[in-house]
């Protein structure tokens, strides 16, 4: 029996945000959907995910999150434009489980995402789809037309990375810095061993487009 589908609620004032928070996540198989008020997020059924902005119009995001604890063990992310470490503690001292600062990248929100709940609240899958391309990040299996075909891990991590946003230019540094670690001295060619063993498992070197200069991207299918 597959995963039941993790529910994710978006708090989010600015229409064009919210809508494009939407859409990432349910191109990355979640269901969601988004409210602009802190009191439409305290009044909706509980979902296993909030991500809530602090600036709401109604009510402030703090006492939002520490209402929501108090009544639920939903997984809380803050997204804002607040950077102070102030509001950092603030919000983590109120029950929030991650606090990430605007502007991100959608890749970062959705590992922020399984982190909380790898972290225990919920179990949930996700599953990416392009194509006849699919990764399931829960049990990192991945298939091509049905197929399942073994990656590395760090052959995986390099797929994932393009997979959260399919057409979406990724920097070699950034594909880097995910699928190695954030403070990687070493020389960025070691990327290129492995992207030429992944397109050859993926049995079509054209689903990976080379940007010369800048980086890759999954091509559309």
């Amino acid at each position: 029996m597959s995963s039941p589908q993790v529910s994710v609620l978006v708090v989010e004032d600015d229409p064009g945000i919210a809508t494009q928070l939407v859409r990432g996540l349910e191109r990355a198989g979640y269901s969601a959907d988004s409210v602009t008020m802190g009191v439409e997020a305290l009044n909706r059924p509980r979902t296993d995910v909030v991500l809530l902005d602090l600036g709401l119009p109604d009510i402030d995001g703090i006492d939002v999150c520490r209402r929501l604890r108090r009544s639920s063990d939903t997984a809380i992310i803050v997204v804002t434009a607040r950077g102070e470490e102030s509001d950092r503690v603030l919000a983590l001292d109120e029950g929030a489980d991650d606090y990430l600062v605007k502007p991100f990248g959608l890749a970062e929100l959705l590992a922020r995402i399984r982190a909380v709940l790898r972290r225990g609240r919920v179990t949930g899958g996700e599953t990416l789809r392009h194509g006849s391309l699919m990764v399931d990040l829960r049990t990192r299996k991945v298939l091509v037309n049905e197929a399942e075909i073994a990656l590395t891990p760090k052959e995986f991590a390099i797929l994932e990375c393009l997979a959260t946003d399919p057409g979406r230019l990724v920097s070699r540094q950034e594909i880097v810095e995910r699928a190695w670690d954030e403070h990687w001295y070493g020389p960025t060619k070691v990327l290129d061993v492995h992207m030429a063993a992944l397109r050859k498992k993926l049995g079509d070197p054209a689903l990976i487009e080379t940007v010369y200069g800048h980086g890759f991207r999954l091509a559309d299918t």
